[in-house]
């Protein structure tokens, strides 16, 4: 009963911040809501979890009603969300392959608590706290390898070639995360840079990592931001000011309670001015968005990939009262040509879709050289790339984890140094391995299959032995997006414009 006067404060502050300010009509469904919760309290059959309610039911049922992204977090997630904001996470310090029913390993940070409890790359993890993970589905064990890295863990674990399984526990620990995930030569003097997310220290990662790269010498860059969910508004403003021009502007923000606010670039900017191709597809998001369409924008990179996600929403964090916090929309963010990234909502239920949709109905939007962009919502890049396609037999093998087990059984009697190539003669042990475990695709297949099986293999085989690290810049060579990001940053030509 004590709690219930500070929850309908939590409460009313939601509700008072997504309302429009109309004190009587505010009042008067204030009264109803408090005339319901207190019969309710009263008369119900069973009694009521008043945290449940309000937290579970009140408040997130009033803000389904705005947009799919304004949101309320309890005291748990409000934590989670402040600890995101820092860059550190909690973990045991490995790099894993995760399947269904199957979880491998294929690094150990040093000092780490996996790597102090004996884990090594191609180890098999068979459970967490009890739970056996051949019965799970892959959303299944992501989620149970979140939760258990809050808190001590129980794994069970099979080292390669060890009959006898292993019974860890791990601790958890406070780490520091890079927004830069991978910084290296794709060929002598053109960079990649791969950002995960945009935070309070992505800017300066960025900038050292092209400065380690060769910085102004560099003879182009891909930057890729694939999967990138964004993150901090100030992360990507000033991640755009490195390649453009003082003055020019970023984006804007306009909202219905928000003063219209234009974002420049500083007057004493110097911007890197090599070629640049930026790398995008649907789970680009909200603060890569920005910099990817303020680079297109100003035409000052190539963008390749898929259209991105379309979230242009700006979001301000309120704390409230009992630990909690409201994420909830105030505005809308618009990038140089007057493009909204927001797309449109497809639910009539969300107030705010006719907002979102109408600037897009434009059709006149245009670069600075006048070449025609698309609206509608997201990034439209200007040359189109795609994963490699799954053929069944990739299907096959990725399912059955067949490279990582093969590759770690390898390096146990083989020694892979930096530069080792793949051999025709470890493609075919690799062949014999996979026809003893029934795995016998047609010679046809198999040839029209060699260059993605040579790519795979390697990857996983220095994955294992030389780090994921090195792994990633095999992989980047077979890549067709990132070949194709690294064709536009060699030729450097603006695409005809659209067809209107």
């Amino acid at each position: 009963m004590n709690r219930i006067p500070r929850l309908l404060a939590v409460f009313l502050a939601c509700f008072c911040m997504a309302r429009a300010a109309d004190p009587e009509t505010d009042e008067a469904a204030m009264k109803r809501f408090i005339n319901v919760f207190r019969i309710l309290e009263e008369r119900s059959a069973d009694p009521v979890d008043i945290d449940q309610a309000f937290y579970q039911g009140i408040i997130p049922g009033m803000l389904r009603h705005l947009d799919p992204h304004s949101s309320f977090f309890d005291p748990d997630q409000y934590g989670q969300l402040k600890q995101m904001e820092t860059s550190t996470r909690k973990g045991f310090g490995t790099v894993v392959s995760i399947l269904p029913g199957r979880v491998l390993v294929l690094q150990t940070l040093p000092n780490t608590p996996s790597a102090r409890a004996g884990m090594m790359p191609g180890d098999e993890i068979l459970a967490v706290n009890n739970y056996r993970l051949d019965r799970l589905e892959l959303e299944q064990i992501v989620g149970l390898l979140n939760e258990s890295k809050q808190k001590p863990a129980q794994l069970v674990v099979r080292h390669p070639g060890n009959i006898r399984l292993a019974e860890l526990t791990l601790i958890p620990e406070e780490m520091q995360s890079s927004s830069v995930e991978r910084a290296f030569e794709l060929q002598p003097g053109i960079g990649y840079i791969r950002v995960g997310s945009f935070e309070e220290k992505t800017g300066l990662q960025i900038r050292e990592a092209i400065e380690k790269l060769g910085g102004r010498k560099l003879k182009g860059l891909v930057l890729d931001l694939r999967n990138n969910p964004g993150g901090l508004m100030t992360a990507a403003l000033e991640t755009s000011s490195f390649f453009l021009k003082p003055g020019q502007m970023i984006l804007s923000v306009k909202g219905r309670n928000v003063p219209e606010k234009i974002e420049r670039v500083p007057e004493d900017n110097h911007p890197f001015t090599f070629p640049l191709a930026v790398l995008v597809n649907g789970k680009t998001a909200s603060a890569s968005e920005i910099v990817s369409g303020a680079l297109q924008d100003h035409d000052r990179a190539m963008i390749v990939g898929e259209p991105s996600f379309g979230k242009g929403l700006v979001q301000s964090v309120f704390p409230l009262s009992e630990n909690t916090g409201l994420a909830l929309t105030t505005a809308l963010y618009y990038i140089p040509s007057g493009r909204s990234i927001q797309k449109a909502f497809k639910s009539a239920d969300f107030a705010l879709g006719a907002t979102a949709a109408h600037p897009n109905e434009r059709t006149d939007f245009k670069t600075d050289s006048g070449r025609p962009v698309p609206g509608g919502g997201g990034i439209i890049p200007d040359i189109a790339a795609y994963p490699v396609e799954m053929t069944q037999l990739r299907t096959v093998l990725e399912a059955s984890a067949s490279f990582t087990t093969f590759a770690s059984e390898y390096i146990r009697d083989n020694k892979i140094a930096a530069g080792w190539q793949l051999s025709p003669q470890v493609l075919d042990q690799f062949q014999a391995w996979l026809a003893a475990r029934q795995i016998q695709p047609s010679l046809r297949e198999w040839i029209a299959n060699h260059d993605y099986l040579s790519s795979r293999l390697k990857t996983e085989i220095y994955n294992l032995a030389l780090g994921v690290e090195k792994g990633d810049e095999v992989e980047a060579q077979y890549d067709p997006p990132i070949q194709k990001a690294l064709d536009a940053v060699l030729h450097p030509v603006l695409p005809a414009p659209r067809a209107q």
